[in-house]
This record gives C-alpha cells, sequence and structure tokens, in this order.
C-alpha cells in the first residue's frame, strides 16, 4: 500500500519500538564483540578486555509473569524432538516387549 498518506507524526506501534530496540541492542553487543576479537588478535589478553553486558532487556525479563502470560503454555510439539520421525517405531518397539512379557 501507498505511504503517500500516511501522517510524519504517527507514533509507530509500541511492538515494533521494542523490536527495534532488541534489534538496536544485538547489534552493539554483536559490534562490540567484534572489536573484542580484533584486539585479541592484535595481541591483547582476553583477560584484560571486559565483555559487554546488555543494558537492555524486554519487559518479560524483568517480570516472569508478564513472560508467563505470553506464553503460548502448549507443550512439547513432538516433531520438534530430536527423533520424532522415530517416534512411532519406538512405540511400538516398547509395546512389543511389554506384550512378549
Amino acid at each position: 500500500m501507498s505511504q503517500r498518506h500516511r501522517r510524519v507524526e504517527a507514533i509507530p506501534p509500541v511492538k515494533q519500538e521494542l523490536r527495534a530496540h532488541a534489534h538496536n541492542e544485538r547489534h552493539r553487543i554483536h559490534a562490540e564483540l567484534h572489536l573484542i576479537t580484533e584486539q585479541v588478535q592484535h595481541g591483547v589478553e582476553p583477560e584484560d578486555i571486559d565483555e559487554p553486558g546488555t543494558n537492555w532487556k524486554p519487559l518479560h525479563h524483568h517480570d516472569s509473569q508478564i513472560g508467563l502470560g505470553n506464553s503460548n503454555g502448549r507443550g512439547l510439539k513432538h516433531w520438534k524432538t530430536k527423533a520424532w520421525k522415530r517416534r512411532k517405531a519406538l512405540r511400538r518397539a516398547r509395546a512389543a516387549q511389554i506384550t512378549a512379557i
């Protein structure tokens, strides 16, 4: 859709601001880590360098109840496990062992 009639002074939604802030924080940490690796490659001892920390965290990291409220509450998805294709075969083998006993 065209952006021609969009108001310039319109405030972006909160979610977009949070995502942008998180992106900037990740970029800042990545850039600082890159500078640290450059310093180590040029002879500075790793023990002498301070690691960059996070200066900003989203709200759900500060309050666990907000994070629990945002979670969908669904259980483990079997297709996201390591051996999800063998799940049916494992059940059959376990059932065969139980019936054989």
